[in-house]
């Protein structure tokens, strides 16, 4: 949860191209998919057990000062593990556009989360709470090492709209001590397309502060499937950064894949 982190925080890129195929030919399957694209922060949503969601960006663009990266592709792998209890492994590819560089595997990490106080979220009355905790794998480029994370997480539902607030501690993999702060606000549930917005502040102790805005867009095409896409400014120890981020989440379960693939 270095600066880096925020920039897009549940991202994971390894077979890319495999997983992309398999979500193209499953979004006709009914699901229900409640991952948190585009935002830095989540929900106390899980996957439902034995269902998959994936969360891909295939490209979008971070520029800051007088630097422009290219953020290809972003990738978070949600798998419902038991009731209550979700795994998450993420990751991004990144670019460097200008000046040019060495294409990198960023931001990587795994985590469990485990929902505590069932709510809301999950068709029950009063918050949802829940907390999601796992290590930062090492960049692939670079002397970074192993860190490790802990988050809270509540949200509540209302007709109006929904919120979701987020606390988050970490040892970087730089090993600095490092505090989130973060309130996403959506529109109402029931809207195929639902304006959204998140505001969040992260320090990384002696090395960055980073207080971020983000507005974008939801479109729920079914229960199963939304497009997204969201417009972030940010200052990081008083420098602008901008970020374009447009993708989609996808859920499906799979033992119906693994039924349908085993009968061909």
């Amino acid at each position: 949860m270095s600066a880096c982190r925020q920039y897009l925080k549940r991202q994971y890129p390894r077979r890319l191209a495999s997983r992309s195929i398999i979500a193209l030919g499953l979004m006709s399957w009914s699901s229900s998919a409640f991952a948190y694209r585009p935002f830095d922060g989540t929900d106390a949503a899980i996957a439902a057990p034995g269902e998959v969601e994936i969360e891909l960006q295939p490209g979008g663009r971070l520029r800051e000062q007088r630097s422009t990266t290219l953020i290809a592709p972003a990738t978070v792998l949600n798998y419902g593990l038991s009731e209550g209890w979700e795994a998450v492994l993420e990751g991004q590819g990144q670019i460097p556009l200008i000046p040019p560089g060495p294409t990198s595997l960023t931001s990587a990490g795994a985590f469990l989360k485990h929902v505590l106080q069932p709510g809301s979220l999950q068709d029950k009355t009063g918050p949802s709470v829940a907390t999601e905790f796992g290590v930062l794998l090492p960049d692939s480029t670079g002397n970074s090492g192993v860190g490790a994370s802990l988050a809270g997480i509540v949200s509540q539902r209302w007709d109006w709209g929904t919120i979701h607030l987020n606390a988050e501690t970490a040892l970087t993999r730089d090993h600095h001590a490092d505090v989130f702060l973060g309130g996403i606000i959506e529109g109402p549930s029931k809207w195929s397309i639902r304006p959204v917005a998140e505001l969040f502040y992260e320090k990384e102790f002696g090395q960055s502060e980073t207080i971020s805005g983000l507005v974008g867009l939801i479109l729920r095409v079914r229960d199963n499937l939304s497009f997204d896409i969201g417009l972030r400014h940010a200052l990081t120890n008083g420098h602008p950064v901008s970020e374009v981020r447009a993708g989609l989440t996808l859920g499906f379960p799979l033992e119906q894949f693994g039924g349908r693939a085993q009968s061909r």
